[in-house]
């Protein structure tokens, strides 16, 4: 490798990006992970991807579900996004939430949610590519987005329009 892995981390810090938290059900349960890797992919057929680490120990049972929710994070949900992105913690404990009528968890404030069915997953290094089909999609509260950007949460100036 011609770079050290945190020159990689620190240059492609400086790509803003928004946060989501991925959330699904498996016997009942609630399941949720962060993920900053999220992007849309196609219109037609409507594709959505977000990229789990291998190490998740929330990922395989999302996987094993075959179907998530794409909760897009406010920037009044950065205490939610810490929470969810804690392994092995009790991610939904103090959140409000609600399983909707498709059956999948969705947040309660976030700016948006995207339903999908598992559609592939591609091996990419140390994290998976888990590309969703569209099912659903509704907007939720219209806040302000929650960015992440050299390492730290961020928000938009909030201009006035002219």
């Amino acid at each position: 490798m011609p770079y050290e892995p945190a020159i990689f981390r620190s240059v492609l810090g400086h790509f803003a990006s928004g946060i989501v938290i991925v959330t699904s059900g498996l016997v009942g349960e609630p399941l949720g992970l962060t993920a900053q890797s999220f992007t849309s992919v196609s219109l037609d057929p409507p594709l959505v991807l977000f990229c789990p680490a291998k190490s998740s120990t929330t990922w395989p049972n999302v996987q094993r579900a075959g179907n998530f929710c794409v909760n897009v994070l406010g920037e009044h949900q950065k205490a939610t996004c810490q929470q969810f992105a804690v392994s092995g913690a009790s991610k939904f404990d103090g959140v409000e939430w609600a399983w909707n009528g498709n059956g999948l968890p969705v947040i309660a404030g976030c700016i948006a949610y995207i339903e999908c069915s598992l559609h592939q997953v591609h091996d990419a290094g140390d994290h998976e590519i888990a590309m969703g089909l569209v099912t659903d999609l509704r907007l939720g509260d219209p806040k302000h987005p929650l960015l992440f950007f050299q390492g730290a949460y961020r928000q938009l100036l909030h201009l006035e329009p002219k």
